[in-house]
């Protein structure tokens, strides 16, 4: 080693006399500076700041699995093929439609709303139409019996779309219903999410059952390289969706299987999930026919021609008031969120959420605290237990300063799993859907949810939360809560880091 002075040169680091040469060195180095330089300026492309803060800051703790991390899991948007597909459904479904966001009598409607509907035609391309019924069905078990009923009556087409599917007692009778309508010749069609449902106890067995049956259908989404078959495995098909002879549909918060979810785990600690499913009536059903059409000819590439025309019989008043939206990474835009964000920020008296997984992101946020300070009552119901820890921990460090601004959490107990899903706002509208109110539902999963605009149903809503859900679940106490040990806090703000990404 060279000194001068006493002092160590700096060039002398190096010259190879401190050990290594500077060629190694360099070799690290140089690459770790080009990855967080080249990622300053990429990743900000088209990204939400908190989504592209939160990948900037996994690459500069960790440049090289921070990277590997964001190639394969970096883009929320299906591969292109597959998003050009939802585009031309989408193109002929408007042509069919006539490029009408609200058919038949509107006048009677708020500004709000024909604006809500506008907005949700012109990113899910599906009009408000009159003319539905909607049957709230409560309970799991009941809802796939009721499923599996009407299957069985089925005489033309049955279409069945579902996140989780698995073979146990709760759901053979209806497995057993859609392979006899497969054998008595009805055209059956049937999409389960892969990653969604590999990993579930019966699900194996079902898809032996079905390959044995020779029943159409198909892997959602399937990550199978070896067959070429892969995107990023976490954007998932989340959407529940069953129609019968495009006449009456079921949709909601669902998964096809036992509402413990078949896992010992969730048997020893006494999980079951509550849910919220809805019997459909009228052009819904049409609409809800057509996302499945969609769904089935990004998979397949097959055009169901009936569904994707989209020719909807719709009356200019009575019935339920109705629009079907569909979202996820097959369109640019998040769809769920804009619509609930323009929802809440026209409330005037109160704005009542059901949501398993509550990760708002910022401009949801926003909504829900701005509308609070303007007086408007806010109650979000959530699960006081989860099947997701990190997703539990995100959604709890909002908790602080939801309440702070007024708005009311009310925790339902364990060890009822909580998984139904709606939004109710003033007197007269409610969502109910596969969506939750986090960026995963955003974003990456594709969902499917139901806008309905009356005050009759909106009643039913109320009467539910007051039967089903508020006496059961006790309100966050805020100073309580803040009382809580250092280590929560420490782990919900560490999983807020991610909530982004989750």
């Amino acid at each position: 080693m060279r000194r001068r002075g006493g002092t160590v040169e700096f060039w002398s680091l190096w010259d190879g006399d401190v050990g290594q040469p500077w060629w190694r060195i360099a070799l690290f180095v140089v690459p770790d500076l080009i990855i967080r330089i080249v990622a300053l300026g990429v990743i900000p492309y088209r990204r939400k700041p908190t989504v592209a803060l939160g990948w900037l800051m996994a690459i500069f703790l960790n440049p090289y699995a921070g990277l590997i991390a964001f190639l394969l899991f970096g883009s929320a948007k299906l591969p292109r093929r597959r998003r050009e597909r939802q585009r031309a459904v989408n193109e002929l479904i408007k042509q069919r439609t006539g490029d009408t966001a609200l058919i038949g009598r509107s006048d009677h409607l708020i500004e709000p709303l024909t604006t809500a509907a506008r907005l949700n035609y012109s990113l899910g391309a599906l009009p408000m139409t009159h003319g539905n019924g909607v049957e709230l069905i409560a309970d799991n078990h009941a809802c796939i019996a009721r499923m599996a009923a009407e299957v069985d009556g089925a005489r033309h087409t049955v279409h069945f779309e579902f996140y989780i599917v698995a073979l146990d007692d709760t759901t053979r009778p209806l497995i057993d219903a859609l392979l006899r309508a497969h054998a008595r010749g009805v055209q059956v069609r049937i999409l389960i999410d892969h990653i969604g449902s590999v990993g579930y106890p019966g699900y194996s067995e079902l898809v032996g059952l079905l390959n044995d049956a020779g029943v159409a259908w198909r892997r959602s989404l399937p990550v199978r390289p070896w067959r070429g078959e892969y995107q990023r495995p976490d954007l998932r098909n989340h959407r529940k969706i069953l129609v019968i002879d495009g006449a009456v549909a079921y949709t909601g918060s669902l998964n096809v299987i036992d509402r413990s979810y078949n896992k010992r785990r969730n048997r020893r600690k006494g999980y079951q999930w509550k849910d919220l499913g809805m019997r459909v009536t009228g052009p819904m059903v049409t609409e809800l026919d057509a996302v499945f059409a969609s769904d089935w000819y990004s998979e397949t590439g097959d055009i169901i021609a009936d569904e994707v025309n989209l020719v909807l019989e719709a009356p200019e008043s009575g019935g339920l008031l109705a629009q079907v939206v569909p979202s996820g990474p097959g369109f640019e835009l998040e769809n769920n969120l804009r619509m609930f964000n323009h929802l809440i920020y026209n409330a005037n008296r109160q704005v009542v959420i059901c949501s398993p997984y509550f990760v708002p992101d910022e401009s949801l946020l926003h909504a829900l605290v701005t509308e609070s300070h303007s007086g408007v009552d806010i109650r979000i119901y959530v699960g006081a237990t989860s099947d997701h820890a990190i997703t539990q921990k995100a959604q709890e460090s909002y908790y602080d300063e939801l309440v702070d601004a007024g708005v009311r959490i009310f925790r339902y107990p364990a060890p009822t799993v909580l998984h139904s899903k709606f939004l109710i706002i003033d007197d007269d509208v409610t969502i109910i859907g596969s969506s939750n109110m986090d960026e995963r539902s955003f974003a990456m999963n594709l969902e499917v949810s139901m806008l309905i605009v009356d005050e009759g149903f909106a009643a039913q809503m109320y009467a539910l939360e007051d039967r089903d859900y508020r006496p059961v679940s006790p309100e966050l106490d805020l100073q309580r809560w803040r009382r809580r040990p250092w280590y929560l806090k420490y782990a919900e703000n560490v999983s807020r880091l991610t909530s982004s990404l989750l």
